[in-house]
């Protein structure tokens, strides 16, 4: 029944639209993507990267998302924690995950975030 996630849709506090933009934009590399105008004008932005979207949607009594969170796969974990703590995200690492290295942050706003990026195995001699 279900074929897959269209988007995830996060919530965000009014106003904060350029914070989102310069996060989602500037410091994940994501596209920001036109809303539907009667969409657009209950503010927030939307995002893409490839076939993930992530909604960020005003809520006027916001409190941040503190576990649930989406799950973010990159191509490179080390170069994604550099940019992320270059630009003052908080980064804490998690080994916890079989078969994944991971790390958690948070976007400007105080939502989780989780990036993560599969363990390849290694090649063994014969």
């Amino acid at each position: 029944m279900l074929a897959e996630i269209d988007h995830v849709q996060l919530a965000a506090p009014p106003g904060s639209e350029p914070a989102l933009r310069a996060y989602y934009g500037g410091v994940l590399g994501m596209t920001e993507i036109p809303k539907p105008p009667v969409l657009a004008a209950r503010g927030g932005c939307w995002f893409r990267a490839g076939a993930v979207q992530l909604h960020l949607g005003v809520e006027a009594d916001f409190r941040p998302a503190r576990k649930a969170h989406p799950g973010l796969r990159v191509t490179d974990l080390d170069a994604c924690a550099a940019r992320l703590t270059a630009h003052g995200a908080p980064v804490t690492w998690d080994d916890t995950l079989p078969g994944h290295r991971r790390l958690y942050s948070e976007d400007p706003v105080g939502n989780r975030l989780e990036f993560l990026e599969p363990v390849r195995p290694s090649a063994r001699g014969s």
